[in-house]
């Protein structure tokens, strides 16, 4: 398969990331007849007007997750507070509940109740600053250098605060979730911060909007069988739902907004 001309190969290309598909420079240089120098100026080409994101050997597609979170907090608010909503029900009372950062665990505070006496563990700027308007809460931050399309700590220091930590139940931030293979992150030192999260945790949640579902991401931070619950959309497509209850996963669906 040879397009006329490099743009037509480039729109093509650019449909496939797109769609949620990564690309490997080599495949697409055998299937185009071209050459992987040609491939890479287009990857390069694609990655300048923000259509992809340049890996090694290819390219991944764009994750709204890829921008710094700031720039993500109120997108699809309504969405994540339905999320939040239905996730702040499975925490007992008592419990050491570490909210890791992310946009859609940041809805998860206006939820927590009031009189269950929790401590709240988080890496993120923002999530801490709500936990500390709510002087019900105990707040405790994991220190460490601030990267800022985390938003939180994530480098050794925050590894090893956590790991010295007995948490009752984390809401484990993910940038991506693949129904059939578990939860994933763009950063490599954000998925190690998190598998140190997870291990450290008797209950791990995922809260996953629909979108979360149609990207990828490079880096595993969890099987699905290392994932006791996730929240979802109420509008999960019937596949995923089925994949995720199918891999013996607890699924709770959001209520549809009025």
């Amino acid at each position: 398969m040879k397009p006329d001309i490099p743009l037509a190969r480039r729109d093509l290309i650019a449909d496939r990331l797109s769609s949620g598909q990564a690309v490997v420079s080599a495949a697409l240089a055998v299937e185009f007849d071209v050459s992987e120098d040609a491939i890479r100026r287009d990857l390069r080409a694609l990655a300048a007007e923000g259509r992809c994101r340049r890996v090694y050997g290819g390219a991944l597609p764009i994750s709204p997750d890829s921008r710094p979170m700031a720039a993500r907090m109120d997108e699809a608010w309504e969405q994540k507070t339905a999320l939040g909503r239905v996730a702040a029900t499975t925490i007992a009372p008592g419990e050491l509940v570490f909210l890791d950062s992310g946009s859609t665990n940041l809805a998860v505070v206006d939820f927590l109740p009031e009189d269950y006496e929790l401590t709240i563990v988080t890496n993120s700027i923002d999530i801490a600053a709500a936990v500390l308007r709510r002087p019900d809460l105990k707040l405790i931050i994991v220190g460490g250098t601030v990267d800022p399309v985390v938003g939180g700590s994530i480098d050794a220091t925050a590894v090893s605060g956590i790991s010295q930590m007995n948490i009752d139940r984390c809401f484990l931030g993910a940038c991506s979730v693949s129904s059939s293979s578990g939860a994933y992150a763009l950063n490599a030192a954000d998925a190690a911060f998190k598998r140190v999260l997870v291990a450290a945790s008797r209950h791990t949640m995922v809260l996953a909007t629909n979108g979360k579902f149609g990207t990828s991401a490079p880096y595993r931070v969890a099987s699905i069988e290392a994932i006791e619950c996730f929240v979802v959309d109420h509008d999960i497509p019937n596949a995923d739902y089925e994949a995720l209850t199918n891999a013996g996963a607890k699924v709770l669906r959001a209520e549809r907004s009025s």
